[in-house]
């Protein structure tokens, strides 16, 4: 679903959000670029990491930042309550981590945010329930917290970078490699 930005992100946000992920589509000639994402985690307040951890190759370092991602985004599944009919899906989910972690630990980015989008749309219905199924979810969220707005707006906007097949401005498997890390650095820190 794509909503307009004018409408959905905030006045104060639209330029970082907009460099991102540009309105007009990004396949045809530009893809986003690192110092797009870079700006756009400072707005969500996780600069540091993300700027440690786009630099470097897999390492050490990187595999026990990704375990805990892995562990606090497990943590946050396992809290989150449900009804009784969604329990298979936070067992679904739950079973999604190990795959998308070994994606990234591959360098096979582009898989790795496609799952993410995945993940992250079935974490907002665990999270939101129905609401995040609404035309509205985005907005929603934005009233609630601005940085978890800007995420939520981020996490339905990767559909639309999977589904490039050649954004031109930089190597593709950097511009999914930066855009990927926007949102497990932030989860982790969530």
């Amino acid at each position: 679903m794509r909503t307009c930005i004018h409408k959905t992100v905030p006045k104060e946000y639209r330029h970082i959000a907009e460099a991102l992920f540009p309105p007009e589509g990004f396949c045809k000639d530009q893809g986003p670029s690192v110092d797009a994402a870079r700006s756009f985690a400072r707005i969500l307040g996780i600069e540091a990491d993300y700027t440690k951890f786009l630099g470097i190759e897999l390492k050490n370092e990187t595999r026990h930042f990704l375990s805990h991602f892995q562990n606090n985004l497990s943590l946050l599944i396992q809290k989150t309550w449900v009804e009784r009919a969604d329990e298979d899906r936070k067992e679904q989910l739950q079973d999604r981590i190990p795959d998308f972690v070994a994606n990234i630990e591959n360098g096979d980015y582009k898989r790795a945010l496609g799952d993410f989008g995945v993940i992250l749309d079935e974490l907002a219905y665990l999270f939101f329930g129905a609401q995040s199924r609404k035309e509205d979810f985005t907005e929603y969220t934005f009233r609630i917290d601005s940085q978890m707005g800007l995420f939520f707006w981020y996490g339905q906007q990767l559909k639309r970078l999977v589904c490039c097949t050649k954004p031109q401005s930089c190597d593709k498997n950097d511009c999914f490699k930066a855009v990927l890390w926007l949102g497990v650095c932030y989860l982790t820190n969530f």
